[in-house]
């Protein structure tokens, strides 16, 4: 699109063809300045800001920094669901900013997306987190393509997935030997921060949002009981009580004396950091919060010289030493170490399929082992641990087989 100037009296204008409006084109013109340079430029500026249809920035020149900021606010807050929009502003703050974000988006080749993922790959992040770096710079670069046309085309299109040795399926069902547990607790002993995390896990088959949201009210140590009523999660940048994933997910689950005894152990721990801590050691609360219509259940920490007023104290389980709570994020450490020091395969659900799978195997209930899982249905503990279910089915068919074989005449 070309314009014009043109002087008149005193003053200079400048000139351009709009786009036709119900088959009339209109022509806009407006004051341009004193001089013809100066109405030259504001031609220029006129021109460009009717192109780019209002944009405060030249598509072309718009850096990889700015436009994240872009795409997140014209499309991920109003396209993605409150936990989509925390991972994606997560990724693009810690990972796609500080290493790409001096790029101008025009400038981004395959060569530098490749070398940024391989990156990534060999820092050690899972294929899961890897996936959603790679999902956010695919979805954001199409975005800039179609609708927004600031570039031609999408580079990520030519980014290939390093190839990882294992599947998150494949982890979440690794099952942990005996031995393989007794290395994890060598290196996570009893006194530290994840030692009761991985406990409540392998002996209980709780999720992990169920195990960190924990207080000593849920656990009955003269019973041997556990009261899984809630999970915790993240709202950012605070952590939340919240609902179980299902009705069925709240549940009584009788625990054994392994179990107990850790739970006494981890209850004197937290009295003895409490007094060696003093007025530094960590108090949870409870507070609420509206959020709508919606009542939310803020879990906030203060030290213990704090004076915290009207909030209700809650005492959470699994707690560093300091008091300071642990959750699903504090234990990626712990998932890292297992994994790539020990050289265990390893999330947090794996020990969840081992309670299950171990239950199954040994001729429990499978009804039982649903309850005690959580599930909604009967099919999913089936369908989830078909193996287990089958060895078992083998162990009744030599059960009858030796039950009836024993009471036939011999011939």
């Amino acid at each position: 699109m070309e314009g014009h100037v043109r002087k008149r009296g005193n003053k200079w204008y400048y000139s351009f063809e709009a786009s036709i409006v119900d088959g009339k084109r209109k022509r806009i013109e407006r004051v341009g300045g004193r001089t013809k340079k100066e109405a030259e430029a504001a031609l220029r500026k006129a021109l460009e800001e009717y192109n780019n249809a209002g944009l405060h920035f030249e598509p072309t020149e718009i850096s990889v920094y700015d436009y994240m900021d872009y795409w997140f606010k014209n499309y991920v807050q109003l396209n993605c669901k409150y936990n989509t929009q925390n991972n994606y502003e997560t990724i693009i703050k810690n990972h796609i900013k500080p290493a790409l974000g001096i790029y101008k988006l025009k400038s981004l080749t395959p060569v530098i997306l490749q070398e940024f993922i391989n990156k990534k790959y060999l820092s050690g992040f899972s294929k899961n987190h890897l996936t959603n770096m790679m999902t956010v710079l695919s979805g954001s670069i199409k975005y800039a393509v179609h609708p927004c046309k600031f570039i031609k085309d999408n580079p990520m299109q030519y980014v290939k997935y390093p190839k990882y040795e294992h599947s998150k399926l494949e982890i979440d069902h690794k099952l942990i030997s005996i031995d393989e547990f007794e290395k994890i607790i060598k290196r996570f002993p009893a006194g530290t921060t994840f030692y009761i995390p991985i406990m409540i896990g392998y002996y209980t088959g709780c999720r992990i949002g169920e195990v960190m949201a924990l207080t000593w009210e849920d656990v009955d140590l003269e019973k041997g009981t556990i009261d899984v009523n809630k999970i915790i999660y993240k709202r950012k940048p605070n952590w939340y009580f919240g609902s179980t994933k299902t009705e069925s997910s709240v549940r009584i689950i009788k625990i054994g004396k392994t179990l107990i005894d850790a739970l006494k152990k981890q209850k004197k721990w937290q009295t003895e950091n409490r007094l060696k801590y003093g007025q530094h050691f960590t108090q949870q609360y409870e507070v609420e919060e509206l959020d709508g219509n919606d009542i939310l259940r803020r879990i906030h920490s203060l030290p213990v010289s704090v004076d915290a007023g009207v909030m209700k104290p809650i005492n959470m389980v699994c707690t560093k030493e300091n008091g300071d709570v642990v959750t699903p994020d504090t234990f990626k450490y712990a998932a890292r170490v297992i994994h790539y020091s020990l050289g265990i395969l390893f999330n947090f659900h794996s020990l969840r399929h081992t309670h299950a799978t171990i239950l199954i195997e040994n001729g429990a209930n499978t009804r039982d082992v649903q309850a005690r899982l959580g599930h909604a249905n009967i099919e999913t503990t089936l369908g989830t641990y078909t193996h287990a279910t089958e060895k078992m089915a083998e162990q009744s068919v030599n059960i009858f087989e030796k039950a009836t074989n024993n009471n036939l005449p011999t011939k």
